[in-house]
């Protein structure tokens, strides 16, 4: 049995609400740190609440499947950013357990790329 939509609406499910679980904690936190950041590499502060827009309305569009591919272009310029910022001496390194030490960013970063390519399926609000 093959159902490709079934399969993109798992994708965007997964991808969506995990990464939504990490903008609800921002929302909660804030971002003072990446503002921070962010100031250390010369940029204005309050470039961080962009981070709202990658993960939390981002997310929220992967998930109801409203322009899933901006979606998927905001997660990813997100996750690169991230990476940029907070993961680069991590890059060729291996966690504790043996794993990639950003395994969990790269997870967010080729499931987006991979939405981007592939599209909402039918189960979407509006591809």
């Amino acid at each position: 049995m093959q159902n490709a939509d079934l399969g993109k609406l798992i994708l965007r499910l997964t991808l969506g609400l995990l990464l939504l679980l990490h903008g609800i904690a921002k929302l909660e936190s804030g971002v003072g740190w990446i503002s921070g950041s962010l100031q250390g590499y010369g940029l204005p502060g309050f470039l961080a609440y962009g981070v709202f827009i990658g993960e939390v309305i981002a997310p929220v569009m992967i998930i109801i499947g409203y322009y899933t591919r901006i979606g998927a272009v905001l997660i990813v310029g997100n996750m690169l950013v991230a990476l940029l910022m907070a993961h680069m001496n991590e890059l060729f390194a291996l966690s504790k357990t043996g794993g990639w030490a950003i395994e969990l960013q790269a997870f967010y970063l080729f499931n987006a790329v991979a939405l981007f390519f592939l599209g909402a399926g039918k189960y979407a609000m509006k591809n």
